[in-house]
């Protein structure tokens, strides 16, 4: 299903900050992206990059007594930032939602599931009696391949397997069929197999609903499976940026090609060994100068070490931020 011409998420110069006693934690730092309906973005990188602090932004969920939040988020037209709390949370469930990466956590342990979904949905339909929420909890059930909705809306979390749990909180994302969904991480704890049937899920119901996808990993063979394009953050940057093609195929940042040269691959060879990033990430608090990634890079030079490069584009619609853009792939 194609998508709209007009990008439903528009994330501009995004900054999100928390002051900490050892110092302002600069989490996201002037990160813009946009996320078109019937289309999917992956955000990658490495733990502390960014990414998880990104989506929880769009949403809204940052406690604005700890967070600072600066920018412009924009859901269907909307700028969410600053925006009362009240507001926000009618968008939350209805216009947008998330799939968490932890579904046992996420879902309450006390009460069955189809009563938790059910919940969500009369929260976003005032006016939904108890029959008519149960209904559509059912229907949603059964869109997300639970065998025997009816009996299983009344079992509790435990009683699910971990992808069943992983489909039930789908359903109670999609139960108010919000036109922007976030997936954190979703298939992280799940075995391939299930994770396929996951992914697989996704793209079917996201052409159902032409929603616009956001889907956090650190997994680049997830991302080479579902995104339409990719964007690679680092240290709270955004990296580099571009269609799944250009990112994936012909990546320009030395930082996304240790990415991809770290995965292991089925059509290479197999007695290949994997080679590793060097180092570790760097701390929030206090980032190296110039470059965040150059303690990390073998292409780093001394205009790397002492200027913070600029996001900008190497061919038609793929940006990077990077001194000296393409030097790890031509090696």
């Amino acid at each position: 299903m194609g998508a709209t011409a007009d990008p439903y998420l528009q994330v501009r110069d995004l900054r999100v900050r928390f002051s900490t006693e050892d110092g302002v934690v600069r989490a996201v730092d002037g990160v813009s992206f946009a996320v078109e309906r019937g289309r999917t973005l992956g955000i990658v990188g490495e733990s502390g990059s960014g990414k998880s602090v990104t989506s929880l932004a769009v949403l809204g969920l940052h406690d604005p007594k700890r967070a600072t939040v600066t920018g412009e988020i924009l859901v269907g037209g909307r700028d969410i930032v600053g925006r009362p709390d009240e507001e926000v949370r009618r968008l939350r469930g209805r216009d947008m939602a998330m799939i968490f990466q932890d579904p046992l956590s996420a879902l309450h342990p006390y009460y069955p599931v189809g009563r938790q979904i059910a919940e969500a949905y009369r929260v976003h339909h005032s006016r939904a009696g108890r029959a008519e929420a149960r209904r559509r909890t059912v229907e949603m059930l059964d869109r997300v391949g639970i065998p025997r909705p009816d009996r299983r809306a009344g079992q509790y979390p435990h009683e699910f397997s971990g992808g069943m749990r992983q489909r039930a909180m789908i359903a109670m994302a999609l139960v108010n069929d919000p036109a922007l969904l976030i997936a954190d991480e979703p298939t992280t704890a799940l075995d391939v197999t299930v994770q396929a049937q996951i992914l697989d899920l996704l793209d079917g119901l996201q052409k159902e609903f032409n929603s616009a996808i956001v889907l956090i990993t650190h997994d680049l063979g997830v991302v080479s499976q579902v995104a339409d394009d990719v964007l690679v953050m680092y240290g709270g940057r955004a990296v580099e940026h571009g269609s799944a093609e250009q990112v994936l195929r012909r990546p320009q940042h030395p930082y996304t090609w240790g990415l991809l040269a770290s995965v292991p691959s089925l059509h290479g060879d197999a007695d290949a060994d994997l080679v590793p990033i060097p180092g570790s990430p760097p701390s929030l608090i206090n980032l190296p100068p110039g470059c965040a990634f150059h303690p990390r890079c073998a292409y780093a030079d001394d205009v790397s070490r002492t200027e913070v490069p600029k996001l900008r584009a190497v061919t038609g619609g793929h940006l990077v931020a990077c001194h000296r853009p393409g030097v790890a792939n031509a090696g």
